[in-house]
């Protein structure tokens, strides 16, 4: 029935809203256009950081499409304090969906922002639709359609990176279709 591409922004200069894409970033979302370039579009929604957005501009210009900005594609908060321990604070997380830091989100939390735009683009019947976020609460989404993604998937993410979610009847399947070199 249709496809939802689901993709990591470019390489960033940092981890803030407004952080830009680097040089080798800017490289990178020329490769994504050309990537999607001759793909059938229907809408692209992005996070509002500046790197989901500069990430997928290009690809709209090229479309004619406008990138609608979501804020629930903004990537997760895992805490709010300063967290020296984020790597395994972060695994933590994986394994209890439940599991929240200070001023954080849990993982069923932000799991459930991301499905409800997932949704809601099922819905709209459009049969090809991009998804522009951030590799935290990608991999959170990826786990939702495939068990086994979990923590180890999140580490071997790229910037950028992208997959479909098939979506057929009563049936979904992701596949990865473009990974950084």
């Amino acid at each position: 029935m249709g496809k939802i591409y689901i993709v990591r922004h470019c390489e960033a200069e940092g981890q803030g809203p407004d952080a830009k894409l680097t040089e080798n970033g800017m490289i990178q979302r020329e490769a994504l256009t050309e990537f999607f370039s001759k793909m059938p579009i229907d809408q692209i929604i992005s996070s509002p950081f500046t790197r989901a957005i500069q990430s997928i501009e290009p690809l709209g210009q090229i479309k004619n499409l406008e990138v609608k900005v979501d804020e629930r594609l903004v990537e997760r908060t895992l805490s709010t304090g300063n967290l020296p321990d984020w790597f395994e604070k972060l695994r933590e997380t994986f394994g209890d969906d439940h599991l929240k830091f200070e001023g954080g989100e849990s993982s069923k939390e932000a799991t459930e922002r991301i499905v409800a735009v997932v949704e809601e683009v099922i819905e709209s019947n459009r049969k090809q639709t991009i998804l522009v976020t951030h590799g935290n609460l990608m991999a959170l989404l990826l786990t939702k359609y495939d068990e086994y993604f979990g923590f180890e998937g999140w580490k071997n993410l790229t910037n950028p990176d992208v997959f479909a979610l098939h979506i057929e009847e009563a049936d979904m399947h992701l596949e990865r279709i473009w990974r950084a070199e």
